[in-house]
C-alpha cells in the first residue's frame, strides 16, 4: 500500500497518508497566490486516508463559501485545502517528506497567474479547472 508522511516547517503538524495520491496540480488562482506567495502545488486523497498528529495546531481559514484552507498556527506553513462538501482533502506537495514520489500533472486557473513568470514546463494548462476536479468555481 502507498504510504507517505510529511509535516509543517516546525513539526507541530505531522501527517501520514495511505493509498494512492492524485498527481500534483499547480493552481494559479488569486487565492492560492495570495496564501502561498506564488502558486499552490497540491495532491489529493480521500479524507479517510489521512492521519494527522498535532491537529490542534491547525488553523482553518474559510477562504470561500466552497472550501477552507488549513495552515500551521505555529509556523504558518500552508498544508491543506478542503472542500466543505465531499470526503477529500488536498495536501500541499512541498509538505511531504522526500522522496515523495509525486508527479506533476496540470496547471489550473492559468488565466489568473502572476504576471512575473511564464509556465514553460510543457504540462497541460487550463484557464479554469478541468471537469471533475474539485476546486472552487
Amino acid at each position: 500500500m502507498d504510504r507517505h508522511s510529511g509535516q509543517c516547517l516546525c513539526g507541530a503538524v505531522q501527517f501520514r497518508t495511505s493509498g494512492p495520491l492524485r498527481d500534483v496540480i499547480y493552481c494559479h488562482c488569486g487565492q492560492c497566490r495570495k496564501q502561498t506567495g506564488h502558486f499552490l502545488a497540491a495532491t489529493n486523497l480521500p479524507l479517510a486516508n489521512l492521519t494527522i498528529k498535532g491537529a490542534a495546531a491547525i488553523r482553518w481559514y474559510p477562504g470561500s463559501d466552497f472550501a477552507r484552507r488549513g495552515f500551521c498556527g505555529t509556523c504558518g506553513s500552508v498544508l491543506f485545502w478542503q472542500p466543505n462538501e465531499g470526503e477529500t482533502i488536498s495536501i500541499c506537495a512541498g509538505a511531504f517528506d522526500l522522496p515523495s514520489g509525486l508527479v506533476a500533472k496540470d496547471h489550473i486557473f492559468v488565466a489568473d497567474k502572476g504576471d512575473y513568470y511564464q509556465i514553460t514546463d510543457g504540462l497541460p494548462c487550463h484557464d479554469r479547472a478541468p471537469p471533475g476536479l474539485a476546486v472552487a468555481p
